[in-house]
């Protein structure tokens, strides 16, 4: 499990709970830097769409990620005027969403693969 530098999974939290009050969408789970926070027991896709999320933060930096996906937030919701669209148009979104499925993506994933998407945006 950690050969791969997956995050450390906190199951049964009260912090995505606490972040719902703030967001657009339920969270179920979230990833802040090397945890990941459930709000019960986490499924394997779960898993894996919060384990690329860890990936795009190694790329990004603990700082760097969190800013950008804000700023991808904002644009989002300039762009779209609704908070949910918004949130599922992030790029780290788009990826992590598209792969959560395949279980040997993280095994082939590509680095930047959230940029190298396209884009169907409209």
């Amino acid at each position: 499990m950690f050969g791969l530098g997956l995050p450390v999974f906190i199951e049964d939290s009260r912090v995505p709970v606490f972040l719902s009050y703030f967001s657009p969408i339920k969270i179920g789970a979230i990833t802040l830097g090397p945890f990941v926070f459930s709000r019960g027991k986490i499924s394997e896709r779960t898993r894996r769409h919060e384990a690329i999320h860890w990936e795009q933060y190694k790329e990004l930096g603990v700082l760097l990620f969190p800013l950008l996906y804000f700023i991808f937030w904002i644009w989002n919701l300039i762009k779209f005027k609704d908070g949910a669209r918004a949130y599922y148009m992030i790029p780290f979104e788009r990826e992590a969403y598209t792969n959560d499925k395949d279980v040997g993506y993280l095994f082939r994933r590509k680095h930047w693969a959230w940029a190298r998407k396209k884009r169907n945006d409209s």
